[in-house]
């Protein structure tokens, strides 16, 4: 079977009910840890992100040979998991906002339909990627986007990738 190449996408993951589950540094090192394992596995290439206490952003590109509903569904089903594994050790309260009465699941970690669009303009892409950026300046974090450290904004203004998954958006 032979797969397209895909669009970049602008995808936001938002937490259940809006709760502050991405406001402890190791959730943040999940969503890292898991960027960059698709990027070594040649799943996607990131071009930016944020995460945020309560959602993230990216601008991702599903690469030939996936398809980007899969990656997006084992992205979050993943860091869903991980997450509550760091719950149940160390959160066992916080834990129970995310339990939901689903047949399939015990707990719930991020909203359902999470926003996906494909960029297919250059204006498009410019506008989102600059919404990720001045995310966490509009949300009164940092003064700056590149202060902010879980995101992509100090790659683009210093080079440096702290991350070690980036690939440079040429536009």
């Amino acid at each position: 079977m032979e797969f397209p190449e895909y669009w970049p996408t602008f995808l936001t993951a938002t937490n259940l009910n809006w709760l502050p589950l991405m406001q402890a540094d190791s959730h943040k090192k999940i969503i890292i840890d898991s960027l960059a394992f698709l990027v070594k596995n040649k799943r996607v290439k990131v071009y930016a992100f944020v995460i945020m206490n309560n959602h993230l952003h990216l601008i991702w590109q599903v690469l030939p040979g996936h398809t980007p509903d899969a990656v997006q569904r084992d992205f979050l089903k993943y860091t869903g998991q991980q997450m509550k594994f760091n719950l149940k050790e160390n959160d066992t309260t916080f834990l129970e906002q995310f339990k939901v009465g689903a047949k399939d699941r015990e707990y719930q970690f991020w909203e359902r339909n999470s926003l996906s669009i494909e960029l297919r303009t250059r204006s498009v892409f410019e506008q989102k990627f600059l919404y990720i950026h001045y995310n966490p300046v509009k949300a009164g974090l940092c003064a700056l986007p590149e202060e902010y450290y879980y995101s992509s904004a100090k790659f683009y203004e210093t080079g440096v990738d702290n991350f070690g998954f980036l690939t440079r958006w040429g536009g």
